[in-house]
């Protein structure tokens, strides 16, 4: 099962669909739903670093476990709704006070 705070690997297509790539999200959704539902709700990594605008930096002191190739986004901008099936691979785990701070700035970025 894919836990909530899970970083993944997943083919993320372009916006004109031309064409996919494989990129990292974040599990959002709990595991309740997770466990219940075929696909789970994800967050768009990138390691853009100069997309500052609605992104939340992440490095390997944020993470529970896994590693990270690169210093990174969260894009609260960027939240899809994914099959499980696309999952190539699970890469580690954000820890909970990251993840407590990912909840509160999509919190914030919802209710702007």
């Amino acid at each position: 099962m894919l836990e909530k705070r899970t970083i993944c690997l997943l083919p993320i297509p372009f916006s004109d669909l031309s064409s996919s790539k494989k990129r990292p999200v974040l599990v959002l959704s709990n595991n309740s739903y997770n466990f219940s539902q075929e696909d789970v709700l994800v967050m768009a990594i990138t390691s853009n670093l100069s997309r500052q605008q609605n992104a939340l930096p992440i490095n390997q002191e944020n993470l529970e476990e896994g590693m990270l190739k690169h210093d990174s986004v969260l894009r609260i901008d960027k939240i899809y709704s994914v099959s499980k099936n696309s999952i190539i691979k699970k890469l580690g785990k954000i820890n909970e006070k990251t993840f407590s701070e990912i909840v509160d700035r999509l919190n914030i970025f919802i209710a702007s």
